[in-house]
């Protein structure tokens, strides 16, 4: 296998990887997970992953640390939030990620994307108000990770290099269901 690396700006919109259009119709229902392979410039680093859709014209279509052995399986890695493990700047790091599950049915020509990076995902089109919450909801709701005490940049900022190939393993686990 090919190895390979991509960097991007650890606080920005990082990077997404986009499957060639689909040639036919593809349901995707069930839970989400991802293994990567990252090193850091500082000493830590949030990942927000993002599985999107994009129709043939390129529009995106919207829609809705340490693991835990005895809860986690390979779809649903369960991470404790219990310890501090700081980063050593360079050194490559393993991840299990889990993305929530879905269900959505993708028409042929139509792409698949997974987006890794470090703040938020904020859909480029209207967002809505509602008199309760102070920020407009554009993909993550009203609780974002932008307090800069939580996610100071001298810890947060810097690059972020995602690896993969050779014995870096790195892949994205989709429910597909075969068609009839």
């Amino acid at each position: 296998k090919a190895k390979g690396t991509v960097t991007y700006e650890a606080l920005g919109d990082g990077i997404t990887f986009l499957t060639p259009p689909l040639e036919k119709e593809t349901e995707i229902t069930g839970p989400v997970a991802a293994k990567l392979f990252v090193s850091s410039s500082t000493t830590d680093a949030d990942l927000f992953l993002v599985l999107r859709v994009f129709d043939p014209a390129g529009k995106e279509v919207v829609f809705q640390g340490k693991l835990d052995p005895k809860l986690s399986n390979e779809y649903r890695p369960y991470h404790t939030h219990d310890v501090e493990e700081p980063l050593k700047p360079g050194e490559i790091y393993e991840l299990d990620v889990e993305i929530l599950p879905t269900c959505i049915v993708v028409p042929p020509g139509y792409r698949i994307g997974l987006t890794v990076r470090g703040k938020d995902y904020e859909y480029g089109g209207e967002g809505e108000s509602l008199s309760t919450f102070v920020n407009v909801m554009k993909g993550c709701g009203p609780f974002l990770h932008n307090d800069p005490q939580d996610r100071p940049a001298e810890k947060f900022g810097g690059k972020v290099t995602l690896h993969a190939g050779g014995d870096k393993g790195a892949y994205l686990l989709l429910p597909i269901i075969p068609s009839r």
